[in-house]
């Protein structure tokens, strides 16, 4: 599709025969993937619906006179049990309502989001919930989504899209677990994970900034240490700042699953978290309750979200007229034992 240009879906299968110079029914063979066509013709025909942007409704094709009952789920990191938890909330909802989800994982890939996303609106998608790969930006999800589908942006808010939208309050989430260490006596604190393009690390690192900056305590830029929010990533960024001359104290860390690769780097050099070293992730995934030491964490509610974000979504399903609403839950402290706060409270009764 040329740059610029934006979705038809009203464009008709005479206005793109005629574009490529063929019958209809060689545009309707290409579109159904029965008879032989000529590989060039096809070809021909493949890029002159691009060109008009036209998207094939195989829900409508299929079904004719009735209503699809599937929503689009398009998450971004699968792999992560946050996501996973996220998906338990929106099926949850879409089952009561008596939908399906159509779920893809895009592994953080702009090109495979664009391209799950045509597919689901190809089958009759009512409505998309995206979880945005990293990078996406407003122009290429205006080319990825449609009029006729309703989309809801969620976890990672993406600026400039008039969508609804639902995420968790990371400013406020990592302002308050930062000002938690700083109330055990921690100065020295590092910010790890996350990459500085992502939307959620910039509302996370600033709620961590704001509450260092509101106790006077000064934040060593070396201690700013970005990774992808992996457990890998995690566990390089970890090694990393403990190999530095005068290593933190503590450490905030963007996600769940990038502290738990944190604990594990300290492990390997021999550390006790949770006495020699404080970690802290954001989540509270089911992951972070049963690893050892337990992870202090801000719980967001992944669940919760996800229920949220169907029931959003379903509202702008029957109302296409309804503006687009926001949502932003609630980030809860969770301490448990990785912070060193019960071997503080120890210290300080002893």
């Amino acid at each position: 599709m040329p740059q610029g240009a934006q979705p038809r879906d009203k464009v008709t299968i005479i206005e793109i025969a005629d574009a490529a110079g063929v019958s209809k029914s060689t545009v309707s063979l290409v579109l159904t993937g029965r008879g032989s066509v000529k590989p060039e013709t096809r070809e021909r025909i493949l890029q002159v619906m691009d060109e008009l942007g036209y998207v094939y409704n195989r829900g409508a094709a299929n079904l004719r006179n009735t209503q699809s009952k599937i929503v689009g789920l398009v998450l971004n990191d699968l792999s992560n049990p946050f996501f996973a938890e996220f998906a338990i909330g929106v099926e949850t909802v879409l089952q009561m309502a008596g939908y399906v989800a159509f779920m893809a994982n895009t592994a953080e890939s702009v090109v495979r989001q664009g391209q799950v996303m045509k597919m689901m609106r190809e089958h009759g998608a009512r409505g998309i919930i995206l979880c945005p790969a990293l990078d996406t930006t407003a122009e290429e999800l205006a080319l990825a989504s449609g009029p006729d589908t309703a989309l809801l942006v969620a976890i990672r808010r993406l600026p400039g899209v008039a969508a609804s939208s639902v995420v968790p309050d990371n400013v406020a989430g990592s302002a308050r677990i930062t000002r938690h260490l700083l109330n055990l006596g921690h100065r020295r604190i590092a910010y790890l994970g996350g990459m500085s393009s992502m939307v959620v690390r910039q509302d996370r690192h600033q709620g961590f900034s704001e509450a260092m900056a509101k106790a006077g305590v000064a934040i060593d830029p070396g201690l700013n240490l970005e990774c992808m929010p992996t457990r890998d990533g995690g566990f390089s960024a970890m090694s990393s700042a403990l190999a530095l001359p005068n290593r933190p104290t503590a450490v905030v860390c963007y996600n769940d699953v990038v502290a738990i690769g944190a604990m594990l780097a300290a492990a390997r050099r021999g550390l006790v978290v949770g006495r020699d070293i404080a970690i802290v992730g954001f989540d509270d995934t089911s992951e972070a309750r049963h690893v050892s030491p337990a992870l202090t964490t801000i719980a967001v509610d992944a669940v919760g979200l996800g229920e949220r974000a169907a029931a959003m979504l379903l509202e702008r399903i029957t109302n296409r007229a309804a503006p687009a609403t926001s949502h932003v839950g609630p980030a809860k402290l969770v301490i448990r034992e990785s912070c060193g706060a019960y071997q503080h409270a120890l210290t300080a009764a002893g």
